[in-house]
């Protein structure tokens, strides 16, 4: 089958990253809003004089036209650049770490089936461009992805209710494998047992309450943070390879 028989596609999609393929070819792995997530080929991509330009750059929004592949891997023949987070969000070391491990969050959360999760899709945009165009500090973005990633997934730690019982309430307890906060009657061996403040830092996360995450101190972020990655790595199964490079602290 030629070119010109396989199908055309449209989608706007985020960046998730790039690989490279060849002498001047890359593979991009998108997060579409119709399509999913999925994989291209941006041919000549890494050339001076690419059609593509920095359209492609990870963490960018852009708008494609793709000619559907006969495998799992697509190739790109126009893309335009609607929110070109990239430049901006890689010229910040504290914002590029936290953008990366958002985009590995993202490849964990959806699978690549091409079938649409506009959740995650909107998730995931809102949280690239926070990190280019607010001053919210990157680390209490990358959390609250995490978390509200988590939520979408359906394996968000318990917070407000106890995760074995349900009882109501800000139990002090916390233990990952029960899935969360846990009360004093089911509080298993192992269990920590953070900060309240740590823990009301993970309900404003969640719920977006910026005013309250960011009075935050360091050591309530830094306690709340890993409390955020050790829960997203157990239900997820895997590590996130790309965590060890963020700053909690900026």
């Amino acid at each position: 089958m030629g070119v010109g028989t396989r199908k055309l596609f449209r989608d706007d999609a985020v960046v998730l990253r790039t690989y490279k393929l060849g002498e001047a070819d890359t593979i991009v792995s998108f997060l579409g809003r119709q399509k999913g997530r999925y994989r291209a080929v941006a041919k000549g991509l890494r050339r001076t004089s690419s059609k593509f330009g920095a359209r492609l750059a990870p963490f960018s929004h852009v708008d494609l036209q793709l000619i559907e592949g006969r495998s799992e891997l697509h190739t790109v023949t126009q893309a335009v650049g609607l929110h070109l987070s990239g430049g901006s969000i890689a010229s910040d070391w504290p914002s590029y770490t936290a953008a990366c491990v958002i985009a590995e969050a993202a490849e964990r959360l959806v699978p690549e089936d091409h079938q649409p999760d506009l959740d995650v899709f909107q998730l995931t945009l809102g949280a690239f461009r926070a990190l280019a165009e607010t001053d919210l500090p990157a680390v209490l973005v990358m959390d609250s992805y995490l978390l509200r990633g988590m939520k979408s997934a359906g394996w968000a730690p318990s917070l407000s209710q106890c995760a074995s019982c349900g009882k109501d309430g800000e139990h002090r307890a916390f233990a990952v494998a029960a899935g969360g906060a846990v009360c004093a009657d089911c509080r298993p061996g192992g269990a920590t047992v953070p900060a309240p403040a740590s823990l009301e830092l993970m309900r404003a996360l969640e719920a977006g309450d910026w005013a309250n995450a960011r009075a935050a101190d360091a050591r309530q972020r830094s306690e709340a943070a890993g409390l955020i990655a050790a829960h997203f790595q157990w239900h997820s199964e895997r590590p996130l390879k790309t965590l060890k490079y963020v700053p909690h602290q900026a």
